[in-house]
């Protein structure tokens, strides 16, 4: 194992301060390439809870710096995340990013983004449009919005849950359909829970509205009807788009299709290409029958490809 040095570090992104951790290889010559991991939904910290660990061991160990970090409003970084928009998450990434390609260890033009999950989605956002990336790297990232995601992952839930054809699965995702709707028309939060006690609160529901308050529900609201198509037709660096077959989280087929119908649009520029990695048996964080382990050859097939993506983007190229 070789040795890694890591340091606690502070950047400033607008108005909030986030905190992170830098990971740099000891025992490396020359400056290295370097990797910024965004976290998923909800409270990510700066190990997006343990999964982030042994990916950023990995990259190290291949020769990476790593620096990821706390969501705003989570561990030791200031603001909320709740009060945050899609922009302000990328704006997060791109600053955190900013920051890596300032380390002297760190070669500027060799540092990208990964995200995971709804990171994904902010790492696209943070990339779209910008001439100076030598690649993106999704994993787990839905094609679709947030609202036929996390639909899809209530489904897949009840399913378990009741088991197929139960009639409770039908009445609550149409429940979850009557509370986006009401997102749609920027119902407040009483609203919504009153549709949600007018249904008698099925169990179910609980894996989606379990924690829902007032200041989620506008966070929700905000979120709900984004769609990643725009960022991915401006994406002007290669795209790595990584996904776990058994994901009953995002509906991976769909999301694939989206990738590659945007890959395959004329408006993309030529030096954004797509790769697509689905590793059969792998869940929603591509780890194995529910355990910590993750799927065999994945971190070998992620280090691997970055080392062959380091060469930045030239421009804005057709």
């Amino acid at each position: 194992m070789k040795s890694v040095r890591v340091q606690d570090v502070t950047f400033v992104s607008g108005m909030v301060e986030l905190a992170g951790s830098l990971r740099v290889p000891v025992e490396a010559d020359l400056a290295v390439a370097g990797v910024v991991l965004v976290g998923g939904s909800g409270p990510a910290d700066r190990d997006n809870g343990t999964y982030f660990l042994p990916i950023q061991q990995h990259l190290v160990e291949a020769g990476f710096a790593v620096l990821s970090y706390d969501k705003r409003g989570v561990g030791q970084s200031s603001g909320d995340w709740r009060t945050a928009t899609m922009d302000d998450l990328a704006a997060d990434a791109g600053a955190a990013l900013s920051f890596l390609r300032a380390q002297p260890e760190v070669q500027p033009q060799a540092a990208g983004l990964f995200g995971h999950s709804e990171g994904g989605w902010v790492a696209l956002r943070a990339s779209a449009a910008r001439d100076d990336l030598p690649w993106v790297v999704t994993n787990s990232c839905p094609g679709v919005s947030p609202a036929e995601q996390e639909r899809y992952a209530l489904g897949n839930h009840l399913q378990g849950l009741h088991g197929d054809g139960h009639p409770e699965i039908r009445s609550t995702l149409t429940l979850y359909d009557q509370l986006t709707e009401a997102g749609r028309r920027n119902a407040q939060f009483p609203t919504a829970q009153q549709l949600v006690d007018n249904a008698g609160a099925p169990p179910g529901l609980a894996y989606y509205w379990g924690d829902v308050d007032e200041r989620l529900w506008l966070f929700l609201k905000r979120k709900q009807d984004h769609d990643p198509t725009p960022d991915l037709l401006q994406l002007r660096c290669p795209h790595l788009a990584l996904f776990g077959g058994a994901d009953k989280t995002v509906p991976v087929a769909d999301s694939i299709r989206i990738f590659a119908a945007a890959a395959c649009h004329s408006a993309r520029p030529h030096r954004a290409t797509l790769t697509v990695e689905v590793f059969p048996g792998g869940d929603h964080r591509l780890q194995v029958d529910g355990s910590a382990a993750l799927v065999p050859g994945y971190l070998d097939k992620v280090s691997q490809w970055l080392a062959n993506h380091v060469t930045p983007s030239t421009g804005g190229s057709r």
